[in-house]
């Protein structure tokens, strides 16, 4: 193949994974890994099973949307405008799969069918049927529910996170959900897209996703007991989502994402 079209194909095989949740859950798993006491080989095992889990759910997702994605013109989508193959990215769907079942098992038996079963079985689950069902969320909430579960049961000791930490999980995770899908709305409606997200519509959505959030913190704030940093905590959330429902224009997805990442450090730190 000559280079520039081994670049072309790299750089497309890049965008069709959904780089920016890949990434974020990436980064996300390395840091739970870091605050769980997990040596660097090893938080590297468990971080290079999630993101191959992740790589393969992205690719799955657009190979799936392939055609819709044709249809309301997507020049964003590399798979629709044709910068990379659908053959080349349903092979390297396959070989992300068979990479994250050998890393997953790899990181212990516990951990390894947590992250199989509930993480990237819902992360497909969602591409093939619940995507564009009224439990659109639910993949979302299992799969950020499940993601420190993956990270402690890989531990020389295997132990479950604490109830709070998996709560907290589940509302980012369907808060995730709802901020990814604000983008697409009009594009999934005309393809025939309904899940939660359509049926809503933007303007329930846009306060639906702080409120969910919000919650998130609430469960993060108190669960390890309600001290001061919890107290600022939720304090700081408390006020990005006012700013979310109240705001116009760009601000109030970005305060939504700022409850998000909040959140994301309470799971790093509160732990």
């Amino acid at each position: 193949m000559p280079a520039g079209r081994g670049r072309a194909t790299l750089q497309g095989l890049a965008l069709a994974c959904h780089p920016g949740p890949t990434l974020a859950v990436t980064v996300l798993t390395a840091l739970l890994a870091a605050s769980a006491g997990h040596t660097p080989a090893r938080g590297l095992l468990v971080t290079a099973a999630v993101l191959t889990g992740q790589l393969s759910i992205g690719w799955s997702n657009d190979l799936l949307d392939a055609a819709r994605d044709r249809a309301v013109g997507r020049a964003d989508k590399p798979i629709a405008r044709g910068a990379v193959s659908e053959r080349t990215v349903r092979a390297a769907t396959a070989v992300a799969l068979v990479a994250t079942t050998v890393l997953s098992l790899a990181c212990g038996p516990a951990s390894g069918l947590v992250h199989l079963l509930l993480g990237v079985a819902s992360g497909w689950a969602y591409n093939v049927w619940f995507k564009r069902s009224l439990l659109s969320p639910l993949p979302y909430a299992v799969a950020f529910a499940a993601l420190p579960a993956v990270v402690t049961l890989a531990l020389p000791e295997a132990v479950w996170p604490a109830a709070w930490v998996m709560v907290t999980g589940a509302f980012l995770g369907v808060g995730a959900h709802l901020l990814n899908a604000l983008p697409d709305l009009a594009d999934d409606e005309a393809t025939g897209v309904h899940g939660l997200p359509q049926r809503l519509g933007g303007r329930t959505v846009r306060r639906l996703a702080p409120a969910v959030l919000l919650a998130g913190t609430v469960v993060a704030a108190s669960g390890p007991g309600l001290d001061a940093p919890g107290v600022l905590l939720l304090g700081v959330c408390t006020l990005l989502a006012a700013v979310a429902v109240l705001a116009r224009g760009r601000l109030p997805f970005v305060a939504a994402v700022g409850i998000a990442l909040v959140n994301v450090v309470a799971l790093v730190v509160r732990r």
